[in-house]
């Protein structure tokens, strides 16, 4: 693209600040400022860079504001350019005051924004803003692998948030509730929808607290207590639900119309506790007064698009309305459109013995599971994020038989 005027809305440019938001890999960073100068990171994308990314950077994680303007200064010294001072001037600050700082590892919290970018056309999808940018605000840790996973955003959460948002008349009016919460970003998206009630859990009350925070950030109305019968129905909840301990009339008393989970299958110890959980949760039967077959039929009928960019639209909403189609054929919309709740659970396969173990408690618990990874794929709302491998991720149907 011309350096000359650089637009924010352009695709590089909004590829570039939406991974720097994110706290994509600073490699990353550094290949879409070069997409945005042409092949070299000029003056102009500089400028660009300060005055979206680094004149913004209240609250960001010092140490990577650091190594990011070390890679970007050496890559444009590399190439024989000339250098912003504004850039060299934060670099010596960020020297100067990290310099004698010690990291606290394993419990550290970093702030990220995660921006579910649609796609041109997409204005009709209910799930769309004006702006055609969701942005998520999250508070999460800076080591996922040293005893904070809870706290962390595994790749399951993004792939499941996508989902929601590709497929927003599937939680229409629905009462959601997730197990396994963690950060809390999969209910922010549903929150996000035209959802009856969305209520969140964790077992760890750490990563209960840090969720309640993160719905806080990006909705004010969150409860944290126990779900009851007269409570108001249009509010965002998270609440304390360890599986192992959580009672059958406990669980009976959510009553979901869609249980979600993300990542949830790791831990063989904790499979039985989590099966039964869902056995419950999907064993029961809830009265609706909507005519789900009549909803599906609308949604393939009625979906309308921006006008602009008609053969995007025309490509885009065809793909999307055409998986819908696939989906109802081969019967994976028929537990939405009859009276019992559903379960769906985006995972990676990381141990086959331990998915293994989790399908064969399934099958003993007598539910169903369908894989619906090759039906329902969802919109590529993050396309900035290399860090993000979503062709490894799993999504499973689960209902009672």
């Amino acid at each position: 693209m011309a350096e000359q005027g650089l637009d924010p809305s352009h695709p590089s440019c909004l590829h570039l600040v939406s991974a720097f938001l994110a706290m994509e890999p600073i490699d990353a960073l550094i290949s879409y400022a070069r997409v945005c100068g042409c092949g070299s990171i000029t003056e102009g994308v500089q400028q660009f860079i300060w005055d979206h990314c680094l004149s913004k950077t209240a609250g960001c994680y010092g140490p990577y504001l650091k190594n990011f303007l070390k890679k970007l200064i050496t890559e444009v010294e590399l190439n024989h350019g000339v250098v912003l001072g504004e850039l060299y001037e934060l670099y010596t600050q960020y020297l100067t005051s990290l310099k004698d700082n010690i990291l606290v590892k394993g419990h550290a919290r970093i702030c990220k924004k995660i921006s579910f970018l649609f796609p041109s056309g997409y204005l009709g999808l209910p799930s769309c803003p004006q702006s055609r940018a969701l942005v998520v605000l999250l508070q999460c840790s800076l080591n996922m692998l040293e005893g904070d996973t809870g706290c962390s955003i595994w790749p399951s959460s993004l792939f499941l948030s996508e989902f929601v948002l590709s497929f927003p008349e599937l939680f229409s009016h629905k009462s959601c509730f997730e197990v396994g919460s963690g950060v809390g970003l999969v209910g922010i998206c549903l929150a996000h929808l035209k959802t009856s009630k969305v209520i969140l859990s964790d077992g760890d009350l750490a990563t209960l607290a840090n969720m309640k925070f993160n719905l806080e950030l990006n909705y004010p109305s969150v409860e944290t207590d126990k779900p009851g019968i007269d409570e108001d129905p249009n509010k965002v909840k998270c609440i304390h639900l360890p599986w192992e301990s959580a009672s059958e009339s406990e669980l009976q008393g959510i009553m979901p119309d869609i249980v979600l989970g993300a990542d949830v299958i790791y831990d063989p110890v904790c499979l039985p506790h989590l099966v039964r959980v869902l056995k419950i949760l999907l064993n029961q039967i809830k009265p609706h007064s909507c005519k789900h077959n009549d909803s599906w039929q609308g949604l393939i009928q009625d979906r309308e698009f921006d006008g602009t960019d008609q053969q995007d639209a025309k490509d885009n909403s065809g793909r999307f309305v055409t998986s819908i189609r696939k989906t109802i054929h081969c019967g994976a919309s028929n537990v939405e459109s009859s009276e019992a709740p559903v379960a769906y659970i985006a995972c990676v396969i990381r141990n086959i013995d331990t998915f293994n173990c989790f399908r064969a408690l399934v099958d003993q618990a007598e539910l169903n599971i369908t894989d619906l990874s090759d039906t329902l794929k969802p919109l590529n709302f993050l396309p900035y994020m290399q860090s993000y491998e979503r062709a490894s991720i799993r999504l499973l149907r689960i209902s009672h038989r």
